[in-house]
């Protein structure tokens, strides 16, 4: 018998400048997505949750909320890039290239950019890398770029679970 372990997240050493990692699956945004996001986020312009005031704007119809799109790229990126991590740093960049709308499938890239190691704590390291968001259509919607602290391979805490040392299969 194996036993597989899902990967998530890396440690310093596994990050090469110039890798891209193609995160899956992609995600469709619905009315209720973007409307519940905007609840919860208290983002009550019109433009993303009134059919009426959106049909008069620039766009047409309603527009997804923009952070909603960055945190799903984001949360695309976690178990290739910062599920591991300790800290995330800074997001130097955020831009909204094209505009989001419901009914739109999202997916997401992220490209290594620049790896450091730490030089005042040995034992970790900086990454910083870019993420692009694409729509249906090839479209890219969104682009932010971040700094992501990680530990190294040799001092990264050991991944446990609370019932491990428990044989839960036994019969």
């Amino acid at each position: 018998m194996t036993t597989h372990e899902r990967p998530f997240g890396r440690h310093l050493e596994d990050f090469v400048v110039g890798d891209i990692y193609k995160h899956w699956p992609g995600k469709t945004i619905t009315e209720a997505d973007d409307h519940l996001f905007c609840m919860i986020t208290m983002n009550h312009h019109p433009l993303h949750t009134n059919d009426w005031f959106a049909s008069r704007s620039v766009q047409g119809r309603n527009v997804v909320v923009g952070n909603l799109v960055y945190s799903l790229a984001l949360g695309m990126s976690v178990p290739d890039v910062s599920g591991a991590a300790i800290a995330n740093l800074e997001v130097e960049t955020l831009q909204h290239k094209h505009p989001t709308f419901h009914g739109d499938t999202i997916h997401a890239e992220t490209r290594v950019l620049e790896v450091s190691e730490s030089k005042s704590k040995p034992d970790r390291g900086v990454v910083t890398v870019e993420t692009k968001a694409f729509n249906q259509d090839g479209k890219e919607v969104c682009y932010f770029r971040r700094r992501v602290m990680v530990w190294k391979r040799a001092a990264a805490p050991k991944r446990e679970r609370p019932y491990d040392g428990t044989n839960v299969w036994a019969e």
